[in-house]
C-alpha cells in the first residue's frame, strides 16, 4: 500500500507553490524563522502576509517554519516531504481505524483486514486526495484530518489513553492546524453510540434506551467540552481581519446540498476536478440543483438511519454520518469564497471510503460472488483496473499541479466561467515574458471579473514591462481604488514608482502596504530599496533591524543594513564591485541601477563597457536597447536591440522591448 502510494506521487515532490501559498508561505515572513514559533501561538496574523486571509493555524505555520529551516529555504522537496510523510502514516492509522470498526461489525471475519487494505488504499490513491497532497498549504486540511483519526485510534487501542482522556491530546493539535478537527465530537459520539453501546440512530428516540444514551452523552461530554473551547480560541485569536469571502449566507447554504452530491459523484467518478471551480450561488431554490441535492440528502439521511439499525451495517451508517459532519464547517452557513474547493474532499473521504467498503464487501459475501475461482479472478481483475485508474488519475493530477502555467492552463479548461483562473494563467504567461497571450487571458478574465483587484494590479505590471507606463499606471490606481484593503495594488504600485524614480510617492505606498500587511516580505524588500534611493539612511536602517528581527540572516535586509552604516547609495556599490573587479557582468548589473534611477545615458555608457569586455553579450545589449527606448531614441535602440535577440532568440524581453521600439518609431512618426 505505501510502495503504491509512493511510486504514484513519485512526480509531485517538486510541484510548486500556488494560490493561497504566495501570501502564507512565499510572502511570510514569520515563516522564515524558528524563533517565531512561539508568535504562531499567541497571535493568528503571523500565519499569512494577507491580513483578509489571516486565521489561527499555529500548528500549521509552525510545520512550514519547520520546513523552510530544514531545506534551508524555500526548497519545494522538503515542503512537499513533511506532507507526504503525515499522509502516509494517515493511511496507516486509518487501517487501524477501520479494522476495529469491522471486527466489532462483524466479529471473527477474516475478510475484515482485506476489506480494510482494499479501502484505505483506494484512499490513498484517489485523485481528488491528490489536490490536497499537491497544495502545500492545504496541508492543514491533511493535518486536521490526521489527527482526527488519531485521536479515534488511541481510543480504540489504548485502555491508558481512554482512561486518562489522552484521545483528546491529538484532537486539540489538530484544531489548532485547522478548526474543521472539531467535528471529532459529534463524530466521537456517533462512535460510542454504534459500536461501544450497540445502539441505533432510532435507539436515541427510545424511552427504555435513555440510560444507555446518557452513558454516552456523559463519555462524550469531555470531547464536547474541549472542541467547543477550541472553536472559542480559534475565533478569539483569529485576527478581526479575517474575511471569509462570501456574500450571502443564505444562498450558500442553499447552493451547498448540490455541491455535497457533486462531492459524492466525485468519489465514484473523479472527472471533474479542477483547482479553481467557476461554480456560482444559487440565485432561487426554484433550480433543479437545489432539488436533487436535497433529494441526495435526505436519501442518505434515510440509508443512515436504515443501516444504523443492525450491528453489521453500521459502518455504513456511519461512514455516511462522517461524511456530513466533516462537509459541516465548509458547506453550511458560513459563505466562503469558493462554492466549492476539491481539497474539501480530504476529511469527508474518511467516511465515505469507510461506508462504501463496508458496502461492497457486504456484497460479495452475500451473494456469494468469490464463491467460484473464475469469480475471484474477475474480482480482482476489476480492483486492480479500479485502484490503476485512481493512480493514473492521481500522477496525471500531480503533473497538472507542478507549475503555475500547467495548474492554471488545465483551470482555463475545466472552469472557463472562472475570471481568476483565466488571469492566473495569463499571469504564469507574463512571468515567462509572453505579454501577448498574457494579454489575452487578462481581457478574458476582465470581462467576467470587472471589479477585481489584483487583476488591475497584473494589468499595470504588463503594461509597466512593455513600456505602456500612463496606461500601467492607470491600472495600479483602478486596483488600489477596488481593493483599498489590500496590500498588493500598493506594493506593485509601489515597485512601479521606485523604478520610475519617484521615490516619494513608491515611499507612501509601500509604508501603506506594511501598515496593512507587516509581514509582507516583498513589501519590506522594496520600501528599503526606496530609502536607499532616497538616502534615508536612518528609516533604512531601523526597517532593516526590524526585518532581521522576524528573518535572522536574512540577506537583503543585512545588505541594505550594511548600506545603511557605510551611506551609500546602491550606485555606489556598484561602481566600488566595478572598481575591484571590472567585469562584464558587473557593468551589466550597473547598468541596471543607472537605468532603474533614471540616468539613461550612464545606463548606456555601463553597458558599452560590458560590451568591450563581451562581446556576444545579449544581457548588455538588451539593457542599453531599453534605455535608448526611454530617451526615445528608437533607431538605436532598435540597432541594440536586435543585436540582443539574434544572440539570443528565445530572450523575451529583448524580444518584447524591441516590439516597444517600433511603436515608439511608429507612434513618432
Amino acid at each position: 500500500m505505501m510502495v503504491l502510494c509512493t511510486i504514484t506521487y513519485a512526480n509531485h515532490f517538486y510541484n510548486g507553490f500556488h494560490f493561497d501559498d504566495s501570501h502564507s508561505i512565499q510572502n511570510n515572513s514569520y515563516i522564515r524563522s524558528l524563533g517565531n514559533v512561539p508568535l504562531f501561538f499567541k497571535d493568528g496574523s503571523t500565519s499569512s502576509a494577507l491580513p483578509q486571509n489571516q486565521s489561527y493555524r499555529p500548528v500549521t505555520t509552525t510545520s512550514l517554519a519547520f520546513d523552510y529551516w530544514l531545506g534551508g529555504g524555500y526548497n519545494l522537496f522538503f515542503f512537499h516531504l513533511s506532507t507526504f510523510i503525515l499522509f502516509l502514516l494517515q493511511g496507516v492509522l486509518m487501517i487501524w481505524f477501520f479494522l476495529r470498526i469491522f471486527n466489532i461489525s462483524a466479529p471473527g471475519s477474516k475478510r475484515n483486514t482485506y476489506i480494510a487494505l482494499v479501502a484505505v488504499t483506494g484512499y490513498l490513491l484517489h485523485p481528488a486526495i491528490a489536490e490536497t497532497v499537491n497544495y502545500i498549504i492545504a496541508r492543514a486540511d491533511l493535518q486536521s484530518t490526521f489527527f482526527v483519526i488519531f485521536g479515534f485510534a488511541l481510543y480504540q487501542h489504548s485502555s491508558i489513553c481512554r482512561k486518562y482522556l489522552l484521545y483528546l491530546v491529538p484532537v486539540i493539535i489538530g484544531a489548532l492546524a485547522k478548526p474543521p478537527a472539531i467535528m471529532f465530537a459529534p463524530m466521537f459520539l456517533i462512535y460510542l453510540l454504534f459500536f461501544d453501546e450497540k445502539l441505533s440512530l432510532i435507539d436515541v428516540f427510545k424511552k427504555n434506551r435513555f440510560k444507555q444514551v446518557f452513558n454516552v452523552i456523559k463519555k462524550a461530554m469531555p470531547a464536547f467540552v474541549i472542541c467547543l473551547f477550541l472553536y472559542w480560541l480559534q475565533g478569539h485569536l483569529t485576527p478581526k481581519t479575517w474575511e471569509a469571502g462570501g456574500t450571502s449566507p443564505k444562498w450558500y447554504l442553499a447552493t451547498q446540498p448540490y455541491v455535497v452530491f457533486h462531492y459524492f459523484k466525485m468519489f465514484f467518478v473523479p472527472n471533474a476536478l479542477s483547482a479553481d471551480s467557476d461554480w456560482q450561488l444559487l440565485t432561487s431554490i426554484w433550480n433543479w440543483h437545489f432539488f436533487v441535492g436535497m433529494a441526495f440528502i435526505i436519501l442518505m439521511i434515510v440509508t443512515a438511519f436504515i443501516t444504523s439499525k443492525k450491528t453489521h451495517l453500521r459502518p455504513i451508517s456511519f461512514g455516511i454520518i462522517w461524511f456530513f459532519l466533516a462537509l459541516i464547517p465548509t458547506s453550511s452557513i458560513i459563505p466562503l469564497a469558493e462554492v466549492l474547493n476539491d481539497h474539501r474532499m480530504f476529511f469527508p473521504f474518511v467516511g465515505l471510503c469507510l461506508s462504501v467498503s463496508w458496502t461492497v464487501g457486504l456484497l460479495i459475501k452475500n451473494l456469494s460472488l468469490f464463491s467460484r475461482p473464475a469469480y475471484k479472478t474477475i474480482g480482482v481483475i476489476v480492483l486492480v483496473l479500479i485502484l490503476s485508474a485512481y493512480a493514473y488519475g492521481t500522477n496525471q493530477r500531480n503533473e497538472v499541479w507542478h507549475t503555475e502555467e500547467t495548474l492554471w492552463h488545465d483551470v482555463t479548461i475545466k472552469s472557463p466561467g472562472n475570471g481568476r483562473g483565466m488571469m492566473n494563467y495569463g499571469l504564469a504567461k507574463m512571468a515567462q515574458g509572453d505579454y501577448v497571450t498574457a494579454d489575452v487571458y487578462f481581457k478574458k478574465a476582465q470581462k467576467l471579473l470587472p471589479y477585481y483587484t489584483s487583476l488591475y494590479v497584473n494589468i499595470g505590471i504588463l503594461n509597466a514591462a512593455t513600456g505602456h507606463y500612463a496606461i500601467a499606471e492607470e491600472n495600479f490606481n483602478k486596483g488600489i481604488w477596488y481593493g483599498s484593503n489590500y496590500p498588493d495594488p500598493y506594493v506593485f504600485y509601489g515597485r512601479f514608482l521606485n523604478e520610475r524614480g519617484r521615490y516619494r510617492e513608491a515611499e507612501v505606498n509601500l509604508q501603506k502596504a506594511l501598515q496593512l500587511a507587516p509581514a509582507n516580505v516583498y513589501a519590506r524588500t522594496l520600501l528599503m530599496d526606496v530609502y536607499q534611493n532616497e538616502d534615508k539612511w536612518s528609516e533604512l536602517k531601523e526597517l532593516a533591524q526590524a526585518t532581521l528581527q522576524i528573518m535572522p540572516g536574512n540577506e537583503d535586509a543585512q545588505k541594505y543594513l550594511q548600506a545603511a552604516d557605510n551611506k551609500k547609495d546602491k550606485i555606489a556599490e556598484e561602481l566600488e564591485l566595478v572598481k575591484k573587479a571590472p567585469t562584464a557582468e558587473r557593468y551589466v548589473n550597473l547598468s541596471l541601477r543607472y537605468y532603474n534611477t533614471g540616468k539613461f545615458e550612464e545606463c548606456i555608457a555601463a553597458c558599452k563597457e560590458a560590451i568591450k569586455l563581451r562581446t556576444n553579450y545579449p544581457e548588455a545589449y538588451n539593457n542599453m536597447g531599453t534605455a535608448y527606448n526611454s530617451l526615445k531614441k528608437y533607431d538605436e535602440a532598435i540597432a541594440a536591440l536586435k543585436i540582443a535577440v539574434a544572440l539570443k532568440p528565445d530572450f523575451q524581453l529583448a524580444v518584447n522591448n524591441l516590439a516597444v521600439a517600433y511603436r515608439g518609431k511608429k507612434e513618432a512618426k
